[in-house]
């Protein structure tokens, strides 16, 4: 004889929910990691003329923004403590990108500047938006969308586990 589920009264048979929720394609978190993956895949040969890798690329984007930051404030922007970023400042300057130099005005700070090399590199770097772009098959109006939702969402992620 087979078996029967027996049910509460007022209960549904359906599957609950929650347990969607529990799929791999359904998690934020894994779209936007494989996401991240594939990203920094692709960039690999993009960046490979200029001898960066994908890391050292984005601290040479906000130099590039902003030449002579203290080491704290690079990685405040990067989102990366200092055991993570200083192995990468080391390499930058050994490529002769980067420069670093005690503060005059607090030895304990490190300032990190640009060497004449690093600014040359900003020109060769100048078609990689654009490469990402066509790869990516979003129009440069869908791309800024997102990033600008991305940030958002980094901020309410931010704000959530600070409250927590």
């Amino acid at each position: 004889m087979p078996r029967t589920k027996v049910t509460a009264p007022g209960a549904t048979s359906a599957p609950d929910a929650r347990e969607q929720w529990l799929r791999l394609d359904q998690q934020l978190c894994f779209a936007l990691y494989s996401s991240s993956l594939a990203m920094t895949k692709l960039y690999k040969p993009l960046l490979a003329p200029l001898g960066l890798t994908y890391p050292q690329y984005l601290v040479m984007l906000v130099l590039w923004e902003t030449d002579g930051l203290a080491v704290g404030q690079l990685g405040q922007r990067l989102s990366l403590d200092s055991g993570t970023l200083t192995p990468l400042l080391k390499r930058l300057e050994a490529l002769g990108h980067i420069e670093r130099r005690r503060a005059r005005d607090d030895e304990r700070r490190v300032d990190i500047f640009l060497t004449p090399t690093g600014r040359k590199l900003r020109r060769q770097a100048l078609d990689i938006p654009g490469q990402l772009a066509c790869a990516s098959a979003c129009d440069l109006q869908e791309l800024a969308s997102l990033t600008q939702r991305l940030h958002q969402l980094r901020s309410q992620l931010a704000a959530a586990t600070e409250a927590a």
